[in-house]
């Protein structure tokens, strides 16, 4: 029977820490910090209860929603789950239809959304049935903002769906963009079941969501989960692997999750000569931001919905955290990737933040006080041909769990989930062979 050391207890170490414990595989799961969840995890501001990143799920986010299912949470409870519904404030807006399936559901949105000409419309469903014929699936990958443009994408329609996808998803500009990562993700979404273009607005924090459940899943299921528990030495044994922490204290291991964020990786693994290749390809990515700017005005403030978009603004999206999570009158506010925005102080942009959404929303009053996160390498960026690192390496029965490892997703929860399951499935798999032999 294998001993298996997660290290990191962020999305995909807790995703493979859990799918071991399901399997009754012995696992001690490390996390450097005080608190699991990685980006998926909540702080406390002036009472309140805020997430350090306020995120969209997807109904195609299958992985996610089932360790959310195995952690005893029901899904009803924590989210509100809506037809896919995309509003521009005062310039867009696309909603599925709840009456046709899928993908007649997408295609006559795209054919009906408000705030595009018709033939700006027809284009956007051109492009989709090109796509699906295609098979979502490119020559070759390339900026997105290059394949829009090949494919004729009016400028128009690209500023008011496209790109805003592109943020959202893969928090990376739409110049820079890899096409066909986002073509993934529309694949999922809107190509699949009609329930796969549903938005997952949580209506928990994610501590509450995520983290603590599965961390008490997988010790009621016989693992470990030790917090404050710093790895910073991996060395390769006769019949295993040694791991160091903080304090010198030496722990044996048969098998080992990295499952730590690329920038931690370089630095734990680089004096491991076999994981060279590795360590040059985690090496070279570059970090996208992700601001998420809280503001508390009074508890009878409400939006015309719980989630909107606003253009030609430095906002990019704000959702209503009274009507998600019952915190009245506190709105949150996401932009995404790089721009001039970083030039600001936090002050600034929260005094900015404020002003566009009194723009957006006439009779607005003041803040009572806001609140800014800023996570400055909230993601890698996920650029056209990146050469991201598989979940095996050269070292055998070590793998790598992360949002940033090879796969068809971005940096998301659902990729780090699927990534997490992938290592634990590998293990779980060979000891099942280590059996039959």
């Amino acid at each position: 029977m294998p001993n298996v050391a997660v290290i990191g207890g962020g999305c995909a170490g807790l995703a493979a820490a859990s799918r071991l414990a399901e399997h009754h595989v012995p696992v001690t799961l490390f996390e450097a910090g005080r608190q699991l969840g990685g980006r998926a995890r909540s702080i406390s501001w002036k009472g309140q209860t805020l997430d350090n990143g306020q995120h969209i799920l997807l109904g195609a986010y299958s992985e996610t929603l089932r360790q959310i299912r195995l952690s005893g949470v029901t899904e009803q409870d924590c989210f509100l789950r809506l037809p896919l519904q995309l509003i521009m404030q005062d310039a867009f807006k696309l909603s599925a239809c709840p009456m046709l399936p899928a993908p007649l559901h997408i295609l006559l949105a795209m054919l009906t959304a408000q705030g595009l000409s018709s033939g700006e419309r027809l284009a956007a469903v051109r492009f989709m049935l090109w796509l699906r014929l295609k098979k979502f699936r490119l020559p070759a990958d390339l900026p997105l903002g290059q394949f829009l443009s090949a494919r004729r994408q009016p400028v128009r329609l690209v500023k008011l769906l496209w790109e805003p996808l592109c943020l959202a998803a893969l928090n990376t500009p739409l110049n820079r963009a890899s096409a066909q990562v986002f073509l993934n993700v529309l694949r999922d979404s809107f190509a699949g079941a009609k329930a796969d273009s549903d938005l997952l607005l949580p209506k928990t924090d994610l501590s509450n969501l995520i983290a603590q459940p599965l961390a008490d899943y997988i010790e009621h299921h016989g693992g470990r989960v030790r917090t404050n528990a710093m790895i910073s030495a991996v060395r390769k044994t006769g019949t295993g692997f040694c791991l160091g922490d903080a304090d010198g204290t030496e722990h044996a291991f048969s098998h080992v999750v990295l499952a730590m964020s690329p920038f931690r990786l370089v630095d734990l693994i680089q004096g491991i000569p076999a994981l060279g290749d590795t360590s040059r390809q985690v090496a070279q990515f570059v970090y996208q931001p992700i601001y998420t700017i809280y503001l508390q005005f009074p508890a009878h403030v409400t939006l015309p919905s719980p989630m909107t978009g606003l253009a030609d603004a430095v906002c990019q999206w704000v959702f209503d955290r009274g009507v998600l999570y019952g915190q009245h009158g506190l709105l949150a506010v996401v932009i995404s990737a790089e721009g001039e925005h970083q030039k600001l102080t936090q002050h600034d942009l929260g005094i900015l933040v404020q002003e566009e959404l009194q723009h957006a929303f006439p009779g607005l009053p003041q803040a009572l006080w806001f609140k800014v996160i800023a996570e400055k390498r909230a993601t890698f960026a996920c650029t056209a041909g990146l050469d991201r690192p598989g979940y095996t390496t050269a070292l055998p029965n070590l793998y790598i769990a992360g949002d940033y490892v090879a796969g068809d997703y971005p940096a998301t929860i659902e990729g780090a989930m699927r990534s997490g399951r992938q290592c634990a499935e590998a293990i779980i798999s060979s000891q099942h062979q280590e059996h039959l032999r």
